[in-house]
């Protein structure tokens, strides 16, 4: 009978045309004590909540949901408390328009994670307060891995998701947990929001549309002339790194994506190919050892 109510959960959901298809993992090899079957439920009840909430008012058909994945790297847990302590991983992606590649969007690593998960806890979702510090972290990279995802096929399509991510950062920062308070940390989630919501680095957005949208989605149909506007998109990280070097959203960039610059490049012109490797050394000096691979790797375009 459980079986067939969560399975019915489960359907419901995707009928109400839910936005995520997020795998979660829980590595728990730091920690020593105490029984570890609680790892194994929290596993699931955060796999649920991410795939079960209904984060937007858009429809997605079930071949639409967003790709994604929350790795918890935990480094210590207090069993008589619930307290568990550590990083977590995120990634996602979104597939490349008439083609069956897919591109990644984000991968990085939240090294603030601070939460309290005890045996049979339930993860409520509000729009209206902050619940616990495990489903704001949840809601804040449910919305930013939308956000990110609208943004890369209309231009500031990510802007009500962003909203609902400030929002969530402004009740945190109010409780006073840890990851959440401004100019604590150049890449904690404060930073990371700001990254994307601010103006001074407003050039990350048009990024994300320009490479995405009108660059990767046209290579099907021209690979010269998607790459050439690739190669236009990508001069938008010299208009932040002018402005704000330490921005987290050039490492998140150079993170997702620097592997499949090298790629789209490795079968450019000669010109094209300076060009690009001087932009990006500009912006990622210490990364001249796999830059220097767009002269050099086979193309996967």
């Amino acid at each position: 009978m459980l079986l067939a109510l969560i399975c019915a959960s489960s359907a419901l959901a995707d009928e109400e045309g839910t936005e995520l298809n997020c795998d979660v993992d829980v590595n728990f090899e730091k920690i020593t004590n105490g029984s570890k079957e609680i790892f194994a439920e929290l596993k699931q009840a955060v796999r649920d909540y991410m795939n079960n909430t209904k984060w937007t008012n858009a429809t997605f058909a079930f071949n639409e949901k967003i790709n994604c994945k929350l790795l918890f790297v935990l480094s210590s847990w207090d069993n008589s408390t619930g307290l568990m302590e550590g990083e977590l991983q995120i990634t996602s992606s979104r597939p490349v328009y008439n083609s069956t590649y897919t591109t990644a969007l984000i991968n990085f690593k939240d090294t603030k994670v601070v939460f309290n998960y005890e045996t049979g806890m339930s993860l409520v979702f509000s729009e209206q307060e902050m619940i616990d510090n495990l489903t704001a972290i949840l809601n804040f990279w449910a919305y930013m891995i939308i956000g990110m995802d609208f943004d890369t096929f209309e231009l500031n399509g990510g802007d009500p998701y962003y909203e609902r991510a400030a929002q969530i950062v402004r009740w945190a920062q109010s409780s006073g947990e840890a990851g959440w308070k401004a100019f604590e940390s150049t890449t904690n989630r404060s930073a990371v929001l700001s990254a994307y919501t601010d103006n001074i680095t407003a050039p990350i957005r048009q990024l994300l549309y320009d490479y995405h949208r009108q660059g990767l989605d046209q290579m099907v149909v021209t690979v010269d002339k998607g790459r050439s506007t690739v190669t236009h998109a990508l001069e938008n990280l010299g208009k932040i790194y002018e402005v704000n070097p330490l921005s987290v959203c050039l490492s998140m960039f150079k993170d997702a994506k620097l592997d499949e610059i090298i790629n789209i490049y490795s079968k450019a012109n000669m010109t094209e190919k300076e060009s690009v490797y001087e932009m990006l050394y500009q912006v990622y000096p210490s990364e001249i050892t796999r830059l220097e691979k767009i002269k050099e790797v086979p193309s996967n375009f």
